[in-house]
């Protein structure tokens, strides 16, 4: 009679546990049964109930989400290649739809990965390089190593700031109907393609060896300059000397 009860109340606390569950802060919950969702998404934290064994909890994050691109080879406007990586935050914002058209958070990732990338190559490819890697018209500042030559910027239309709102405009229009809402769009880093960046360092370098070449020129004039002096002082004391010698 007792192995009864004590089977008994194993039974009941095996159904209420599987009864109840608890909602947290930072999570929205959907109710599934036999896999198709049921009822309201469960929005506010607390204690909640369901049927035990056939309907089953699914939790999802209600915090901002983190979305991190690969490095990307695009094509500019003007043909140059670059590698762009970019990053992105974005939140659940109707669980229920979130659940029908995703189901979890890798294939909300594997969605994002389609439309940021998608997004990102279709606006790269509509500007000139100097307009994704600039922001402003700002004017040229001459350094104390190259203040003797005449450096210009070409103006940009654009710029990266632009072109990284129209991207997130893009991607937000087609993330609508998914449950989910891009909130922001990073370029992480823009670089030249490893071709592009050796004819870059080999620009960089010869301009540096000019002016390294005419610092050197400068030098050695002064250099000659310096010499001279001293040869004209020296014979100048010699020869004063020379003439006291003699008096």
């Amino acid at each position: 009679m007792n192995k009864l009860w004590i089977l008994l109340i194993l039974i009941v606390a095996l159904v209420f546990f599987n009864s109840v569950y608890v909602v947290q802060e930072p999570h929205q919950v959907i109710i599934t049964q036999f896999g198709k969702p049921t009822g309201d998404p469960v929005l506010t934290p607390g204690l909640n109930f369901k049927l035990p064994f056939i309907q089953k909890v699914h939790r999802f994050e209600k915090r901002f989400l983190e979305w991190d691109g690969d490095p990307n080879q695009l094509p500019t406007k003007d043909k140059r290649f670059i590698w762009v990586n970019n990053y992105a935050r974005w939140r659940i914002t109707d669980p229920l739809l979130y659940f029908q058209r995703l189901r979890d958070e890798r294939g909300a990732q594997t969605r994002l990965d389609d439309i940021l990338d998608g997004e990102t190559r279709n606006a790269i490819a509509k500007y000139d390089l100097v307009e994704v890697v600039r922001s402003t018209n700002r004017e040229a500042m001459a350094t104390e190593v190259d203040a003797e030559d005449e450096v210009t910027l070409d103006d940009i239309s654009s710029g990266r700031d632009v072109i990284r709102l129209e991207i997130l405009a893009k991607a937000q229009s087609r993330t609508a109907d998914l449950g989910i809402e891009i909130l922001d769009v990073e370029f992480k880093r823009i670089n030249y393609v490893a071709e592009v960046q050796r004819k870059v360092y080999e620009r960089m370098i010869s301009e540096r060896q000019r002016i390294a070449d005419r610092f050197k020129s400068e030098g050695q004039g002064e250099a000659f300059r310096i010499r001279g002096e001293k040869d004209r002082e020296l014979l100048r004391i010699r020869s004063e000397a020379y003439r006291k010698a003699q008096e």
